[in-house]
């Protein structure tokens, strides 16, 4: 369980993020949810209620992250749950999008974990996000394969480097949430007939999938240093 522990949760206000936020409250947690979007904040106070306390932040300003972390005081774990997942083809992508790719999903976590790391309590945890296409390339995802086995990287020295602090990662496969709410239904929903037809698990992931995965590196105080992969089987095939 995880009565009377305090878990901040970056990128909480909707998808994996708000589903973890409510499961840790289901688990007699507290949370800390943060966002960039003030109005995505109210919305998920208003899912999670009184045990969740929000906060808006853009993780790619340092300053803002470490006095964030100034603010909020000790807490027993952190999750940052980064869902950019931008892409497109290598020769035809610019690369001022493929920095803020960086900004966005590796910057953002290296700030959290830096200044957040001297907040988390001596036997609590830190837990990142990378993603399957640094384990399973696919055209059109060169930057965020880039991204993501930067990420996965991180977690593992940092696991080393924080101890007793445990670290961790989540690398999820491809997810059935909010982020990708741009596309057009009908597209969306054939992306992921075609995929569910393809992977092991035959069908493609969800919220819950990926927030029981956050919640077993939080609550297994022997694991550390390890990427989960919640994905389907996906590298498993072609």
């Amino acid at each position: 369980m995880l009565r009377n522990r305090k878990i901040v949760i970056i990128g909480g206000s909707s998808g994996i993020g708000l589903e973890t936020a409510r499961q840790t409250i289901e688990l007699g947690g507290d949370v800390i949810v943060v966002s960039r979007s003030e109005q995505k904040l109210r919305q998920a106070k208003e899912i999670l209620g009184s045990k969740a306390v929000t906060y808006a932040l853009d993780t790619t300003d340092e300053r803002q992250v470490k006095d964030f972390f100034g603010t909020v005081g000790r807490f027993d774990h952190l999750v940052v749950s980064a869902a950019e997942t931008s892409g497109g083809s290598f020769l035809d992508t610019d690369a001022a999008q493929a920095r803020q790719l960086f900004d966005n999903k590796f910057w953002g976590q290296y700030y959290a974990a830096k200044h957040g790391a001297p907040n988390v309590i001596g036997n609590g945890s830190i837990t990142l996000f990378s993603g399957v296409v640094a384990y399973k390339p696919m055209v059109g995802s060169a930057a965020l394969g880039a991204v993501n086995a930067a990420v996965s990287n991180l977690g593992r020295t940092l696991a080393l480097e924080l101890a007793p602090i445990r670290v961790n990662v989540v690398s999820p496969g491809i997810i059935d949430t909010p982020a990708r709410s741009r596309m057009a239904e009908e597209a969306r929903n054939s992306l992921y007939e075609t995929i569910a037809d393809k992977l092991p698990a035959k069908r493609v992931g969800n919220a819950e999938d990926v927030a029981q995965g956050v919640l077993y590196l939080i609550r297994n105080g022997f694991v550390t240093g390890t990427v989960l992969h919640v994905d389907g089987g996906h590298p498993l095939v072609c």
